[in-house]
């Protein structure tokens, strides 16, 4: 499909011809194809080597391309949760984050699907906390999804308008917005996007790009660091957006401190008042289109720092055999906190308990840390999620271990053979990575791997 007319004549306006006709060209071309590894997986070489890892992401300290598009529906480490499959340009964000993050609060506004959400995760470690927002209930699923492979256990997930986060107000380190666009930067790998675009869905994301920051503002401390990007373009959702913040948020917006840059990788770096901006063109950097942008909120703004009251309580907590019956499906149970919200108990690290235990009271939380299970008679049957938690004792429960197409027979849900597991319950591993739980009754084995998660495709 050809790029829409209007689009190439705007583009030609704000960056001339010349580096216009580049940028389309470009945007005719093949993608690159990048990964992000989960830092919580160690065996990252033979992994590397089985996707056939070329070289780094130049400004990502887990990001690889790959020579060529593997199959990663089929590959059970994908389906551990070993690496997300996360386009090269967006990976960027990770160099805009405080250099003590570290145990800090990080608010990603437009979460889905998780791939941002997910480096935030690993960059904030387990005494921090993720709050991943979704306003679309079709796509927070996805975002549960992908936290719960990812494992990191410091996840909250809610699904409300940004409005209601504003009342968590000077709550957050960092606020990220990674606002909802026009996709122009996803021409190269989407004719729908192609499609869809026109000068009216530009400015109706633009409007709500505005309104979105307004909220988002609210959250953040002074001091506090907010980063926006889209995956668009036009000046209207990129540089405009933050002029138009400017006008509004006048004295409390500062400079970040600055952001380095290797000239090699491409990267276009700008301004807008206090605001680093940084834009990828496919012409220039290995990635798709992606704008990125950084400022402070001034340590004097004026912030209330108060926190609405909760209106119900939907934790409760365990009894003592319960709670000791959970614990042991955990390597460090001292540093865990546990409750049941309906009829499924959920875990936390204690740093961050307290604190999610306030946003459950608040907003319309999703998932949140570490779903452990159901208790029935004593005995918990584990969530799909907890195979993949890193705080995971692998030892509760013996390990079967399944390889090539044992292991997609798993995650496809069909009949394993009988002879891999131990009778009961069992940890099933993939290629030596957890990917779920089976029960062996006798001759038969009861494959517990989610309907909902099941693999579809056959090769």
């Amino acid at each position: 499909m050809q790029l829409p007319e209007r689009f190439v004549e705007r583009l030609t306006a704000e960056l001339g011809a010349v580096e216009a006709e580049a940028l389309c060209h470009a945007l005719d071309g093949v993608p690159p194809v990048s990964i992000r590894l989960n830092p919580a997986h160690g065996d990252a070489e033979a992994l590397l080597r089985g996707l056939g890892a070329e070289r780094r992401v130049g400004w990502s300290a887990q990001g690889w391309y790959l020579a060529t598009r593997p199959s990663f529906t089929l590959d059970a480490a994908f389906h551990a949760g070993a690496y997300y499959v996360q386009e090269a340009s967006s990976q960027f964000v990770e160099r805009l984050l405080p250099s003590d993050i570290e145990g800090g609060r990080v608010l990603d506004v437009c979460a889905a699907p998780g791939g941002k959400t997910t480096l935030y995760a690993s960059a904030v470690g387990r005494s921090g906390l993720v709050v991943a927002n979704e306003i679309d209930r079709k796509r927070v699923q996805v975002l549960c999804d992908n936290v719960r492979k990812w494992g990191s256990g410091n996840v909250v997930v809610t699904c409300t308008d940004a409005a209601h986060l504003a009342r968590l107000e000077g709550w957050f380190d960092v606020v990220a917005v990674d606002a909802p666009c026009s996709g122009e930067g996803m021409f190269r790998k989407d004719d729908g996007a192609r499609g869809e675009w026109s000068e009216q869905h530009v400015h109706l994301c633009a409007e709500r790009q505005d309104e979105i920051l307004r909220e988002a503002w609210q959250a953040l401390r002074p001091g506090g660091r907010l980063i926006y990007s889209t995956c668009t373009f036009n000046r209207e959702e990129d540089e405009g957006a933050l002029e138009r913040m400017t006008a509004w948020a006048e004295e409390e917006l500062m400079a970040a401190p600055e952001v380095s840059l290797d000239p090699s990788w491409g990267v276009v770096a700008g301004q807008v008042g206090a605001f680093q901006t940084f834009h990828f063109y496919p012409h220039r950097a290995e990635g798709e289109g992606f704008f990125a942008a950084v400022a402070c909120k001034a340590e004097d703004a004026c912030v209330r720092m108060r926190q609405p009251k909760a209106k119900r309580s939907v934790l409760s907590p365990l009894d003592k055999p319960s709670q000791r019956e959970v614990m042991r499906w955990v390597a460090e149970p001292e540093g865990m906190r546990f409750a049941m919200a309906g009829e499924t108990c959920y875990g936390w690290f204690e740093e961050q308990a307290e604190a999610i235990r306030q946003l459950a009271d608040l907003l319309p939380v999703v998932y949140s840390g570490v779903a452990m299970g159901q208790l029935f008679k004593g005995k918990l049957k584990p969530d799909q999620a907890l195979a993949h938690f890193v705080g995971l004792r692998r030892e509760v429960v013996p390990a079967a271990e399944l390889h090539g197409e044992e292991a997609l027979a798993y995650l496809r849900k069909q009949e394993v053979r009988v002879e891999r597991f131990t009778e009961g319950l069992n940890l099933v591993l993939g290629e030596g990575r957890p990917i779920g739980f089976a029960k062996r009754i006798g001759t038969r084995v009861n494959n517990l791997y989610p309907n909902v998660l099941r693999i579809l495709k056959n090769e």
